[in-house]
């Protein structure tokens, strides 16, 4: 399998060369800003773009253009991007996710199904922490998570979301869930989700020793979309959950 990288001299671009080399598949090539995306796409059995959000909707037209499948591992998206993830899913596969860890798909499984069986009287909170060099917050891990915890309460995300707490700021509303973002360092990245009742708290942890467990999921994904029809899909459906 030929697997473009969209993104390649970014932090992600080695271990992404690695993985391909160690799951037998052909590097394509890659390209950042100002290289000539046409011809890779064109080259490449699938893509994947860990780039930038400005970036998306070229890659995106790119990709319809040639009828190629394409892995989005890019976060910081808004609203609009998603609208363009969409139109793009109707004529090419798309897996967009905040994370392409399989720990981390398996972990929002698991948060999905604690949130699904507990009541709201067991609050929601997500701590994550990255690098120094990280420019957004929350992590796309940490919305991926609270967008599960929102899936198994049946409630949306943007209705019941706290990110910010300075000041008084008053009791905690009941059913929100909460974020808190912490940056240092170089650590890859680690997130805790905590399920808070009277008298007990479980909470469910992720630690990304090594931007490798991240490219070698994308991989994982890519060879996988190659196999799917048009579509949107995300990182729960290549392991089968």
């Amino acid at each position: 399998m030929k697997i473009g990288i969209i993104g390649s001299a970014g932090r992600m671009g080695q271990a992404l060369v690695d993985a391909i080399a160690a799951d037998g598949q052909e590097y394509a090539g890659g390209v950042d800003k100002g290289d000539d995306l046409a011809a890779l796409v064109g080259s490449s059995d699938v893509l994947v773009d860990f780039s930038s959000p400005h970036a998306i909707e070229a890659n995106l037209d790119a990709c319809v253009a040639a009828g190629k499948p394409i892995v989005i591992g890019t976060t910081g998206l808004e609203e609009r991007h998603h609208f363009l993830i969409d139109d793009a899913a109707r004529d090419i596969p798309v897996l967009q996710t905040g994370n392409t860890s399989l720990g981390v798909t398996m972990l929002s499984a698991l948060v999905q199904q604690a949130a699904r069986q507990l009541g709201e009287d067991w609050d929601i909170e997500i701590l994550e922490m990255h690098h120094r060099h990280k420019v957004d917050a929350p992590s796309g891990t940490a919305l991926l998570l609270g967008e599960a915890a929102a899936s198994g309460r049946g409630i949306d995300l943007k209705q019941h979301s706290d990110r910010g707490r300075d000041g008084i700021t008053g009791a905690r509303n009941a059913g929100d869930i909460g974020f808190a973002s912490l940056r240092g360092g170089s650590v890859a990245g680690d997130h805790h989700v905590i399920f808070a009742s009277e008298h007990e708290r479980i909470e469910l942890v992720h630690r990304a020793e090594t931007r490798a467990i991240f490219a070698r999921g994308a991989v994982k994904a890519g060879v996988w979309l190659t196999r799917q029809k048009a579509g949107r899909f995300t990182m729960q459906e290549v392991l089968g959950l």
